[in-house]
């Protein structure tokens, strides 16, 4: 007998390309929950928006809280406030289209994260003093998008989708 190794037979012949496991179809109920959230978003960029036709009742709050404030102080506040509200609208609907989209592909975590932030938002609006109408139609999205995320199918699409991360 030889010295040298033995392979199996075949060994040193070129192998077929790895393949990865098919990934599974998005279930109607995870499109539907992205599609939510998506809306819920839209609404509350919408709302964001708006505020900028609410100015004068801002200044005339301020104006009321006796600030001492000039007429240019007061509506260079109003501004500043105004634009700061809508940037950070506008970051957190991207974050929550990340986490849609996310979502959209199977990741747990972004579930779990659009739960919270649907269970805040529910919570801003019963704690608060209340919001718009369009405050409460963006929040019944994002809890419709939390149910539909929770659903059988979703949770099998999930639980599939983290096998094949492995």
């Amino acid at each position: 007998m030889s010295d040298l190794p033995r392979f199996p037979d075949g060994a040193g012949q070129p192998q077929p390309p790895y393949s990865e496991p098919p990934r599974p179809e998005v279930p109607a109920t995870v499109t539907g929950a992205f599609w939510a959230f998506i809306v819920s978003t839209v609404i509350g960029i919408v709302g964001a928006l708006l505020l900028f036709g609410q100015k004068d009742e801002l200044i005339d709050a301020a104006r009321r809280a006796n600030s001492g404030l000039s007429e240019e102080q007061l509506t260079q506040a109003a501004n500043i406030a105004l634009g700061v509200a809508v940037v950070i609208a506008i970051i957190i609907a991207l974050l929550y289209v990340l986490f849609a989209v996310k979502l959209r592909g199977g990741r747990n975590w972004a579930r779990i994260v659009l739960t919270v932030l649907t269970v805040l938002q529910v919570l801003s609006l019963v704690a608060g003093s209340g919001g718009t109408w369009l405050s409460y139609l963006s929040g019944l999205a994002a809890v419709i998008g939390v149910v539909l995320s929770f659903l059988g199918d979703s949770n099998t699409y999930i639980a599939a989708s983290k096998q094949i991360r492995r």
